[in-house]
């Protein structure tokens, strides 16, 4: 019987766990001594199990609760054995009551003295906020105008175009299959509050804005429902054509160009200044989540958050329907009831949402989760949680609304990858962070996006993907601490305008994705 030094091949998060995740792939018969309170006792593998899956540590009955991160993750489907293999077929989510004790665990932040502000290198708008890019947009209001904006777009797409705008990352096509039959209501607010957030975002310099001129979301609206015409001093103005108006195709395109090339030698003119840490609005989100994803990425990401925080800046999480079963986490960190109040009715909305389609939001996570280790939901959640750190929750806002607060805020957002990257980047968020332990290829831009791998064997495999290896933490060759000051140096890089392996590969004109809510007629 093979014997294999139980720190090598496992970890345990908290002293309450039942189980161990193993951090390399442990053979049927293969013997692991774990160190108990009560003494060493034998763990004997009962079948082969996978790394980043979870081996049980003790006799788990039929129906118990079963924890990890010292939290319930799920219930036993039936009676467990030390040794035995965690995973769907011995483990569902199950129903429990979650202790919410709102603001019962808010801690203040320890703020560095202004004396000690870092800064990076990012364009001054004239609204005070501050870009990390500097792109020029051209937006479509509907699905319509989109390839009207894409043949704009790709015009500038040529080897002289770095040469004489060098300050310009490029010209961004804004394009999405909406806007026609939207009918009013929440599903019409949400493309326009979208829409207008990216026209204002700080990483956009400036816009074009397209449409047909017969649709259900007529820039007319956009331009009264959020005062585009309104800019603050010294903006460049935006420009606004219909097709229809405009004369056809063909015509709308030489326009747009035009109105384009009107507008390069001002982008150009912007240059990176020392702009203050506080300035930073930082997106958190995951995709390809793994077992060892609140093992290592996510929770060094937390901590590179709170670093990011003690200079007044500000950091994202959303993704509600992945942060279920472990939003008591959170309400328990809100600096107010009402905070914490926000977020649960959020959480309560999309009990409902699922309802309405006869599935629950339990019915999580996806085949490549379950192939990565997570088992269940509340799992996934209490690992995607982590990426907020231990900072208390100070503003939590609806998809795509403009984020105003400093401080760990939380966006309501679907959990898809896409659709919630959208809101953020929409809400005003100009840098992006995104751990994966399956490999996603995910770029968003205007907005740069750091990717971390959760493990080294999918770092080293996606080498062209991944901005950053966090799991030398399960190599034991860095500490938590030591990867999360890499994160936190590597964002600052990044606003300065080191590129992403995502931008590096031209990856973000075909990620724009609103939230698509209500019936299409």
């Amino acid at each position: 019987m093979p014997q294999h030094p139980f720190d090598s091949f496992a970890l345990i998060l908290h002293p309450s766990d039942d189980v161990a995740i193993l951090k390399q792939p442990l053979k049927k018969g293969s013997l692991l001594i774990f160190p108990s309170e009560k003494g060493p006792v034998p763990i004997i593998a009962s079948s082969d199990i996978p790394p980043a899956h979870k081996i049980a540590l003790r006799h788990i009955p039929a129906n118990a609760p079963l924890r990890r991160y010292g939290q319930i993750i799920g219930f036993a489907t039936s009676p467990i054995a030390p040794g035995d293999h965690v995973h769907s077929h011995n483990l569902t989510a199950g129903n429990f009551a979650r202790d919410y004790a709102p603001c019962s665990d808010a801690r203040p932040i320890h703020y560095h003295p202004p004396s000690h502000m870092r800064h990076f290198q990012g364009y001054l708008r004239p609204d005070a906020r501050v870009g990390t890019r500097n792109y020029i947009a051209v937006i479509s209001s509907v699905n319509c105008s989109a390839t009207v904006c894409k043949y704009v777009a790709d015009h500038f797409k040529n080897p002289d175009f770095a040469r004489n705008y060098p300050h310009i990352d490029g010209i961004l096509p804004i394009t999405h299959k909406a806007g026609c039959t939207t009918p009013p209501g929440e599903a019409a607010d949400l493309l326009r509050r979208v829409l207008a957030g990216f026209a204002r975002h700080p990483n956009i310099h400036s816009y074009v804005m397209i449409g047909l001129g017969c649709e259900g979301n007529p820039i007319s609206t956009l331009r009264s429902r959020f005062n585009l015409d309104v800019l603050p001093p010294n903006s460049p103005p935006p420009t606004f054509i219909n097709i229809q108006e405009a004369g056809g195709l063909r015509k709308t395109v030489h326009a747009a160009i035009a109105a384009v090339e009107q507008l390069l030698p001002l982008a150009n003119a912007a240059h990176r200044t020392p702009q203050p840490l506080c300035k930073l609005v930082l997106a958190t989100n995951c995709g390809g989540s793994d077992g060892n994803s609140g093992i290592t990425a996510n929770p060094a990401l937390g901590l590179a958050s709170d670093q990011l925080l003690r200079y007044h800046a500000t950091s994202v999480l959303a993704e509600t329907p992945e942060i279920y079963g472990a939003e008591h986490l959170l309400t328990r960190r809100a600096i107010s009831p009402q905070v914490a109040e926000k977020l649960l009715s959020f959480v309560h909305w999309w009990e409902n949402h699922a309802k309405m389609f006869g599935a629950t939001i339990d019915n999580n996570p996806s085949p490549g989760n379950k192939a990565g280790g997570l088992t269940t939901i509340y799992e996934k959640s209490l690992g995607a949680v982590a990426k907020a750190g231990q900072s208390p929750l100070a503003a939590v806002y609806a998809y795509a609304e403009p984020i105003t607060s400093e401080g760990l805020c939380f966006m309501d957002t679907p959990g898809y990858d896409p659709v919630s990257m959208t809101g953020l980047v929409a809400g005003g968020c100009n840098l992006a962070a995104f751990t994966t332990g399956r490999g996603s290829v995910y770029g968003c831009k205007p907005t740069p996006c750091l990717k971390i791998a959760t493990n080294t064997p999918l770092y080293n495999h996606m080498l062209d993907d991944m901005d950053l290896n966090a799991g030398t933490i399960l190599d034991n060759s860095e500490s938590l601490e030591q990867v999360a000051t890499r994160i936190f140096e590597t964002l600052i890089a990044i606003a300065s305008g080191q590129r992403t392996k995502s931008e590096q590969q031209n990856i973000g004109d075909e990620e724009f994705a609103p939230w698509p809510q209500g019936p299409t007629f």
